[in-house]
């Protein structure tokens, strides 16, 4: 015979947002290191109107994705962390070319997504055929890439400033913004703050609800997939672009700062796929020392890549 809470129609345990915030400290507590990190919280955003109708507004991307570059090792589909292929200063594209963009340099999801089709973490396509359709005015002769830094100060000073004025020089009326790993989720957070506070209006798409919050943004297109997919689901042309949509909706019709949007697609009906990521509670002492050494390994290769970028 069924329990009462199982008739009540209520969803899974499993079945919220992952805390992101949460699971990191735990993660890197159970690998040796006890120096929380400290992650931007504000309690108010900037809010930026669109100045005029999306029909008629200029919009770009702002990635953290890197562009793929055959010399620094494995960015493919489902390669591991690669610290050598991270980037460290803001970059732009020319939107009127294709561009190979990889997520192998953060920490997505590499259990239940393999980072096999761009269009989860790049919707330039999507972008160009809102344009050709009207949806919006233009599509921005550029688009930026953020450096996923943990340095908040670095991102402030920095990267925001920096991705402003390329967006001022561009005449940007508004900005998308995807992140992909969770430090990706406060970088691009705390850009779309900055460019909202100097005139463009911003809409951050992505997985990572609570660190988003956290810090606050103007609007925020929350979907609940796995990290590296904030702009849809692999291979699937309709989720893809109704993403986009309601980014642009949100853009339209956000009331103030900090409106959240729910995207109402679901990566699966099984929602167990949310206990897994960095989940110290599943994993072996053995797991989490080798993890430890991958980690020190990796930050030694992404210390080179900084060093050599100076």
């Amino acid at each position: 015979m069924a329990e009462p809470e199982d008739r009540s129609g209520f969803a899974p345990d499993d079945d919220q947002p992952i805390p992101y915030m949460a699971r990191t400290r735990a993660y890197y507590e159970a690998i040796g290191y006890t120096t929380h990190y400290r992650w931007a919280h504000y309690t108010g955003a900037p809010f930026q109107p669109l100045r005029k109708p999306l029909a008629q507004s200029r919009i770009t991307i702002i990635t953290t994705a890197a562009p793929f570059d055959p010399a620094k090792g494995d960015q493919g589909p489902g390669a591991t962390y690669n610290g050598g292929a991270k980037f460290y200063q803001v970059y732009d594209g020319d939107t009127s070319r294709e561009h190979d963009l990889r997520i192998s340099h953060i920490a997505y999801d590499r259990v239940h997504t393999t980072a096999e089709d761009s269009g989860t973490w790049f919707p330039l396509p999507r972008l160009i055929r809102a344009s050709a359709t009207g949806r919006i005015g233009e599509v921005a002769p550029r688009f930026f890439g953020a450096p996923t830094n943990r340095s908040h100060r670095v991102t402030i000073d920095i990267d925001a400033p920096d991705i402003l004025a390329r967006c001022q020089a561009d005449e940007i009326d508004a900005a998308i913004l995807v992140p992909n790993c969770p430090v990706c989720h406060q970088t691009v957070s705390l850009v779309a703050r900055h460019l909202e506070a100097n005139g463009i209006s911003t809409v951050v798409t992505g997985c990572a609800k609570d660190i988003v919050e956290h810090a606050a943004v103007p609007r925020f297109l929350f979907s609940d997939f796995p990290l590296g997919n904030s702009a849809g689901k692999p291979h699937d042309t309709a989720s893809q672009a109704q993403t986009l949509e309601l980014a642009l909706r949100l853009l339209e019709s956000a009331p103030g700062p900090q409106t959240t949007m729910q995207s109402p697609l679901r990566w699966s009906d099984d929602p167990s796929w949310k206990r897994d990521y960095n989940n110290v509670e599943m994993m072996s002492a053995e797991e989490l020392a080798r993890r430890r050494r991958d980690f020190d390994a990796q930050k030694e290769a992404a210390r080179n890549v900084r060093e050599n970028a100076r």
